[in-house]
């Protein structure tokens, strides 16, 4: 393969740009995965497939190439599908409640795999936080496996999953900006389709292209606009919550518009410990779950097959969130 020649392709600005066919993207991020890029054209195409935008055949492609280099993980028994949190971004302005969600999905009996960065790079990520809550990184593919049997909750680090895909991810310390790895580590399932990922963006022209990733591809995904990055719903304003199974597209919750009624009880501060303890009171219900986070609920019921009826996972969380603000 010939990367001067990609990149003679792809580096020729937003106008002039070539996309690559899905085989040849699959062929190249695969090569990038592998370490197989050299160092100086490794950060050229990465800045180059940033400033062109990947198209819907290199994403795809792209994903082929990742999917074979990501360790699988077995999926508990149950019945209930694991659903996955993807974790990158951290908090900046109001405080990472992605651990929140996956204990109350833990707390129905539903496994969830969070994967992620150990480090925040200035933001609080949801690494420190549940450091904070007891739950440690796994450092391999048994010790998750051990930890969503025991105790239906894991969080693994990148690296752990796809060394290839962690070393991509570093380099953004080096190049400035993010790259398709950052979108990509988003769309990872583990469980080789047997599982619910949580998917959300935070440009508007991403949400377009991973609506037609899954739609193409058929997968199972709740996708959201996120908050500041991270996979749970906004709890001062809910976004859409657009679920997809075998390429269709429902929307099970529409968007809040107008303006806010209430503010929903949050933490103080944003800080790992503080986020922590308010985490504990909201799920012992000394605190109350906000709206939006309970509407994503009952979509993650629905989607990892805890019902087969988007009412009764409305029903179901309604009460037994309302049962735990009375506990």
């Amino acid at each position: 393969m010939s990367y001067s020649a990609i990149l003679r392709e792809i580096a020729r600005g937003v106008h002039g740009a070539r996309d690559l066919t899905l085989d040849e993207a699959e062929q190249l991020y695969g090569a990038m995965l592998d370490g197989g890029v050299p160092e100086l054209e490794l950060g050229a195409i990465l800045i180059a497939l940033r400033m062109k935008g990947e198209s819907a055949n290199e994403l795809l492609g792209f994903y082929q190439a990742l999917e074979r280099r990501v360790y699988q993980l077995d999926a508990p028994g149950g019945g209930v599908r694991p659903v996955v949190l993807p974790t990158y971004n951290g908090a900046r302005h109001q405080a990472n409640l992605t651990p929140l969600l996956a204990l109350l999905l833990a707390k129905f009996g539903v496994p969830v795999l969070l994967h992620g960065t150990l480090e925040g790079g200035g933001r609080v990520a949801a690494a420190y936080i549940l450091r904070e809550l007891g739950i440690l990184p796994c450092a391999n593919v048994r010790q998750a496996n051990a930890a969503l049997a025991r105790e239906r909750i894991a969080f693994v680090p990148t690296a752990a999953l796809s060394p290839g895909l962690a070393n991509l991810l570093a380099l953004r310390n080096r190049l400035g900006v993010r790259n398709s790895g950052h979108s990509l580590a988003k769309m990872i399932d583990p469980f080789g389709g047997d599982s619910l990922r949580l998917v959300s963006v935070s440009h508007p022209d991403y949400l377009e292209k991973m609506r037609g990733f899954f739609q193409a591809t058929g997968g199972r995904a709740l996708l959201l606009r996120g908050t500041e990055g991270e996979p749970f719903a906004n709890p001062k304003r809910r976004p859409d919550l657009e679920y997809f199974e075998d390429g269709a597209q429902q929307i099970l919750f529409e968007a809040e518009v107008g303006p806010l009624k209430t503010l929903p009880n949050l933490p103080d501060t944003i800080d790992a410990p503080a986020t922590a303890t308010w985490i504990r009171e909201a799920m012992s219900g000394q605190k109350p779950i906000p709206l939006p986070m309970v509407n994503q609920l009952a979509c993650c019921l629905y989607g990892a097959g805890y019902t087969s009826d988007m009412n009764q996972a409305k029903a179901i969380v309604a009460m037994e969130t309302a049962s735990l603000a009375a506990a």
